[in-house]
């Protein structure tokens, strides 16, 4: 304790000599000749600040308007002739007659200091966008469709391709490439889909994007006619339709996806082969790594069942290898799963 109590004696007598000594010949100066690390210095001296006096007056700057002509300019721009001006306008004009009480940044910074500078006029403002909430609990529940571009011969040329994707089996239910889209190839595109699954009315929810030709009058009035709920993405919000955007991404990143097609015709025998090996080989990690194939028509639960039996031999044999179950299909899909403050949104409501 003695020890304890002399350090504490010498480290405030030395610190008391150090703050003589650096008004005298500078804190670098002092710290050297007591040998103490500037560090050490500036540490104690964050940690034991000085007690904070009266903060000295500022003085005003020299280009300053003093108190009274900063009456006088409010008293110009309080005027019945000033009141509904802009500064800058109420600037020009008293230019033009040959005054200059001030500049118009300061004619600024005074309606500023007293609350007085806003936006006057109404402005716009866009309600919230509702978030899409889509739920499938079974197969033609949900479908999501969008239109990509793909490269033609040269630079500027592009053909559309339109693909369907049944967001609970990942089945691409149909597709199309032609040298341009437009609303008439949509609305004809959509109904042969519809037409070839046979979905009654009020069952299916079709989902997209904005695009002009998902938006279009004659799509929507199809669409009703045939008891379709549509249902678009939030503006500038590409998440809203995952499944389309995730498979284009499958697509152009495939080994053999050339740069640029030839023709509409080459583009059409390319894909083709894709969608072929997209929905009769292509696993997905999402549905228990079954093909949408699978899924669509009814496969994957004997499948399931198949390895099931191949996993419980194997593991007769090595149990301690196992540690994790096989990955099953969810029960459902959906865009933008429903929060848990409200029930499921069901697609076809």
């Amino acid at each position: 304790m003695a020890e304890a109590g002399s350090a504490a004696v010498f480290d405030a007598a030395r610190d008391q000599a150090l703050e003589e000594l650096t008004r005298l010949v500078g804190r670098v100066r002092a710290c050297t000749a007591l040998g103490v690390s500037r560090a050490t210095y500036y540490r104690r001296h964050r940690r034991s600040p000085a007690p904070a006096g009266p903060r000295p007056e500022r003085r005003p700057h020299p280009r300053a308007l003093t108190p009274e002509e900063e009456i006088r300019v409010l008293d110009v721009l309080h005027s019945p002739e000033f009141a509904d001006m802009a500064p800058a306008e109420i600037y020009a004009i008293l230019l033009d007659r040959g005054v200059c009480r001030c500049s118009e940044s300061t004619m600024c910074r005074l309606l500023r200091r007293r609350g007085e500078v806003r936006e006057r006029r109404r402005q716009a403002v866009h309600p919230p966008r509702t978030v899409p909430e889509l739920v499938a609990e079974g197969l033609n529940r949900v479908w999501s469709w969008d239109i990509t571009k793909l490269k033609g011969p040269v630079k500027g040329v592009y053909h559309c391709l339109c693909t369907i994707i049944d967001i609970f089996s990942r089945y691409t239910v149909g597709w199309m490439t032609a040298g341009h889209g437009n609303k008439d190839l949509a609305e004809r595109f959509l109904s042969e889909t519809i037409a070839k699954y046979g979905v009654g009315p009020g069952r299916l929810t079709i989902h997209s994007d904005r695009g002009s030709p998902m938006v279009a009058q004659n799509v929507a009035r199809m669409m009703a006619g045939l008891g379709v709920t549509k249902s678009h993405s939030r503006p500038k919000t590409s998440n809203d339709n995952p499944y389309s955007e995730s498979q284009y991404k499958t697509l152009k990143y495939r080994h053999d996806f050339p740069d640029r097609f030839g023709s509409v015709e080459d583009a059409r025998a390319w894909c083709t082969r894709f969608f072929t090996w997209y929905n009769e080989e292509h696993r997905h990690s999402g549905m228990g790594l079954h093909t949408p194939y699978d899924v669509h028509f009814g496969l994957a639960e004997q499948l399931r069942e198949m390895r099931a039996d191949v996993l419980r031999a194997v593991y007769a044999k090595h149990p301690e290898r196992f540690v994790r179950k096989p990955p099953e299909p969810p029960a459902a899909a959906w865009i933008n799963q429903p929060t848990p403050d409200g029930p499921p949104i069901p697609a076809q409501s």
